[in-house]
């Protein structure tokens, strides 16, 4: 039986722009909008020209070994200074949410020779007072720096990229408040592309709509290096809240996504067929759950359903690569039911980051699927319900943190990866994600509870918009506590009119009874807080465990 497709690895950056030149020369690698009705398209032949032109002109500039910070929207100029500064120097993507200060800090804590960014974040910068002192405009990027000649090609095929040299410096602070610097080298994202391909196809004929922000190794890594891998087209999201109009607008195959936007989807695509479904079968979808209910219609119902389904996403769309966070498995049995594949993985910034996935050969809704070719996964120390930390090894774990030997130290153990994600693994060797280790609420009994398991369980609850669950000791001991942002929106449709603060509370009441009921004594939620405003996210849609979040 086979269990993957037959990839090579590709040596570094540089050998994967040739080669996809080679093999793809007039395909389109960037679809980029101009004005609303004219898009300018970037072939692969031309993409390679730019590559060698724009590291022709940092090496003319002296930024040869140098670290080249890159922040902006998601843009082909993004993609393009990404990979320029990765083989000349060291590349380091920046948040642009970041504030002004925080963003001048990781510049000058890198030592950065140079900034690659929009023109609105230079001006941030140089008013900053940062280090250095070498700008460059995405539109410079594009009209001077890299339109001329490539003048220094044999310096830039000269250039020696080490297996385990660091190419790129991420800064990341994930949920927990305190950034770190992941160093990476391109081997590590190479590998994990080659493990990717080998177990999910992606074709020359596919097509993305970047969503999700460049300077996170999920998007960079899984959507734009891999997309560039395999000759597809890559175009851009306008915004976040344009994602449905450029879905429709641009048509893609492929769409690499956060739980939280898959969400949105599911609730508008179920919501839709089940209003407009034809009157016979209404009562289906009102007694069973969406993709039951899909699953008994008529063949003839079901094709038809799928098609409009299928047209209001842009027509072509077969495959959601979905990561970031935990998904409730039946968003992905919803989307499976309409013919949209939805594949779930885990993985970490400091892997490049994929470690598990589902795939064209291993497909488990209610798992993170299994380790991807090239890596071991294994869970350590497991208490009485195989639940313990996630360790990892492969070639596309970090190199370390940046100038922070203890750090790398204390991840790191017999040249095992330490995650500091709890989980548990099937016969099947299928992960299940628990949460993380610092998250865990212990109660005064000794017993465990993941906060993530009981979020997973409230987030299923339409009337939930946000939800995070932690420890309180506000009552004199140990209690589990539960911080809900309601979804007034469906409550307002499901009652006719806009529902009173008693009333929101009574249908988030309803919820944590029903969910409490089936849960453990010590699991329970003893605590409720009805939240006025959204909660606090990272740029990835991950809720924010610290700050604002956690005060009160």
């Amino acid at each position: 039986m086979k269990t993957c497709y037959k990839e090579t690895m590709i040596s570094d950056f540089r050998a994967l722009i040739n080669t996809s030149a080679k093999k793809f020369r007039n395909r389109t690698a960037f679809l980029v909008r101009e004005t609303n009705t004219s898009y300018r398209k970037i072939s692969y032949g031309e993409l390679r020209s730019r590559y060698y032109a724009l590291c022709s002109s940092f090496i003319s500039m002296g930024l040869k070994d140098k670290y080249i910070a890159v922040v902006g929207k998601n843009s082909y100029e993004w993609a393009l200074s990404y990979l320029a500064a990765a083989t000349v120097g060291i590349v380091v993507p920046l948040d642009k949410e970041l504030s002004v200060e925080d963003m001048a800090n990781f510049v000058d804590y890198a030592d950065c020779a140079a900034v690659c960014a929009q023109a609105k974040y230079i001006k941030g910068l140089s008013e900053a007072s940062v280090k250095c002192k070498k700008f460059m405009s995405f539109d410079e990027i594009d009209t001077v720096y890299s339109a001329g000649d490539a003048d220094k090609k044999s310096e830039i095929d000269a250039i020696n990229i080490g297996k385990d040299e660091m190419k790129i410096l991420i800064f990341t602070s994930g949920t927990t408040g305190s950034a770190k610097g992941v160093c990476l080298s391109q081997t590590n994202i190479l590998a994990n592309i080659r493990s990717t391909v080998s177990i999910v196809k992606i074709k020359k004929s596919d097509r993305t709509l970047s969503i999700l922000p460049l300077h996170h190794t999920y998007e960079c890594t899984l959507n734009c290096i891999l997309m560039l891998s395999r000759g597809a087209c890559i175009t851009y999201a306008d915004s976040i809240m344009k994602v449905a109009k450029n879905i429709v607008e641009y048509s893609p195959t492929v769409l690499v996504v956060v739980p939280a936007l898959l969400k949105v989807l599911d609730r508008k695509v179920t919501s839709s067929v089940k209003e407009k479904c034809p009157q016979a079968y209404k009562n289906r979808f009102e007694t069973m759950p969406f993709a039951m209910a899909m699953k008994s219609l008529p063949s003839l119902v079901k094709n038809i359903i799928c098609s409009k389904v299928k047209n209001n996403l842009g027509g072509k769309l077969r495959l959601f690569i979905v990561g970031a966070a935990d998904l409730d498995s039946s968003i992905v049995e919803d989307f499976s039911s309409l013919n949209i594949r939805a594949l779930q993985g885990y993985g970490l910034t400091e892997c490049s980051p994929l470690l598990a996935g589902n795939s064209d050969f291993y497909f488990n809704p209610k798992s993170t699927g299994i380790a991807i070719p090239g890596v071991e996964l294994k869970i350590d120390s497991p208490n009485y319900e195989g639940v313990g930390e996630v360790f990892a090894r492969g070639e596309n774990v970090m190199l370390g943190y940046f100038k922070d030997k203890e750090g790398t130290d204390r991840v790191f153990d017999g040249g095992w990866f330490h995650t500091g994600d709890l989980g548990r693994m099937d016969a099947d060797g299928a992960l299940y994600i628990t949460g993380r280790s610092k998250n865990v609420i212990v109660t005064e009994n000794g017993k465990n509870i993941y906060p993530e398991e009981l979020e997973a369980k409230l987030s299923v609850y339409p009337e939930v918009e946000d939800v995070l669950v932690l420890a309180s000791e506000e009552r004199g001991k140990v209690e589990v506590k539960a911080k809900i942002f309601p979804n007034v929106e469906f409550l307002k449709k499901m009652l006719g009119r806009v529902p009173s603060p008693s009333e929101i509370l009574a249908a988030i009441n309803k919820i944590v009874k029903d969910i409490n009921q089936k849960m453990p004594s010590y699991k329970r939620i003893n605590i409720l807080e009805i939240l006025d405003k959204t909660l606090e996210k990272t740029t990835t849609k991950k809720i924010k465990r610290f700050g604002n979040n956690v005060a009160g």
